[in-house]
């Protein structure tokens, strides 16, 4: 806990400067209860507001906000695209294209986790696009690599259903068979536009990587507070709510974990599954860590397989009609 503390007094100097300078003032002038209610409420904010830099490092490892790897290192064909959210934002991603008939092929929208950038994902979505012969739509949040603004919870969703609605507005990509993709943090996002009422009957196909259920049930995890238990919701900026929102999932799912997996524990996918709305319902428990899971040789035939499951997607009902004569 004092490491913590440490950090962010370090990285919030001025606030906490102020908060301190202000509480003694008050105290010179008020007394003791005053002031002390006044530090509290200061450290308060001050430990609300910082959640965001505990949860997002989109400048780890440095350079990642100014420097993107481009996918023709790799040699594949892209587009590097920008594209406007709803709030105003303008977000980078970039899409690689299969060479060949790419309108019959699935297309995967990719969702980082919570570090670094679109570019560090390539050697990736390069097996995705050689070993799974499907598309990838790599999607950078906001405040990270090339991408406008700074990244919050509503922020990544807004992101996430903006790709989508890009995708969807191709006319070079087979829309009955969108992939929605999340490791880490982007499993979170991954899980709200699969489960979103508007997007839910459009998504083909959810799959989610070392992923957990909740941001508080990985505080509890982490810092091994027991206070924890008793904090109200309302405490947490972010909160990410996965395991709630599984049960509105309707596509197929499968959710990969690595066994070694010593951040987010493995028993948060297998619940992420049990609480899953869809029919076809898929696991996959590979002997990798958080970061390199991908990199097990059985990964993509994992992937491949649970692909070959899926039914085809069946277009929602349009509303009934009154025909007038």
């Amino acid at each position: 806990m004092k490491n913590i503390l440490s950090a962010l007094l370090y990285r919030l100097w001025a606030v906490s400067t102020f908060t301190l300078f202000f509480s003694f003032l008050i105290f010179w002038f008020y007394g003791v209860l005053l002031s002390l209610l006044c530090l509290i409420c200061g450290i308060a904010g001050i430990l609300y507001n910082v959640q965001d830099l505990l949860l997002y490092y989109p400048n780890d490892p440095t350079n990642s906000r100014m420097f993107v790897l481009q996918p023709s290192t790799f040699k594949l064909p892209y587009e590097s695209v920008k594209i406007k959210t709803k709030d105003g934002f303008k977000i980078h991603m970039f899409l690689i294209l299969q060479a060949t008939e790419s309108a019959c092929k699935p297309t995967m929208i990719f969702f980082h986790g919570n570090a670094g950038n679109i570019g560090q994902r390539l050697a990736n979505a390069s097996g995705f696009y050689h070993k799974l012969n499907i598309n990838i739509l790599l999607v950078e949040y906001r405040g990270y690599g090339l991408s406008e603004g700074s990244p919050s919870e509503r922020g990544l969703y807004l992101d996430a259903q903006c790709a989508f609605d890009y995708i969807m507005q191709r006319s070079d990509i087979d829309h009955s068979k969108i992939i929605v993709f999340g490791r880490s943090l982007g499993g979170a996002v991954a899980i709200d536009l699969a489960s979103r009422l508007e997007y839910r009957d459009r998504v083909w196909a959810l799959i989610v990587e070392n992923t957990f259920t909740s941001i508080p049930d990985m505080a509890r995890v982490i810092l091994k507070w027991k206070c924890l238990n008793w904090l109200p919701m309302f405490c947490h900026k972010n909160k990410y709510m996965s395991l709630k929102k599984m049960r509105a999932v309707r596509c197929g799912t499968l959710v990969v974990c690595g066994s070694h997996d010593a951040l987010v524990p493995p028993r948060m996918g297998r619940l992420l599954l049990v609480h899953c709305g869809a029919a076809v319902r898929c696991h996959a428990s590979l002997p990798g860590s958080h970061d390199d899971t991908w990199t097990c040789a059985e990964y993509y035939n994992e992937l491949q397989h649970f692909i070959a499951l899926l039914p085809p997607l069946v277009p929602p009902r349009p509303p009934n009609t009154v025909h007038v004569v």
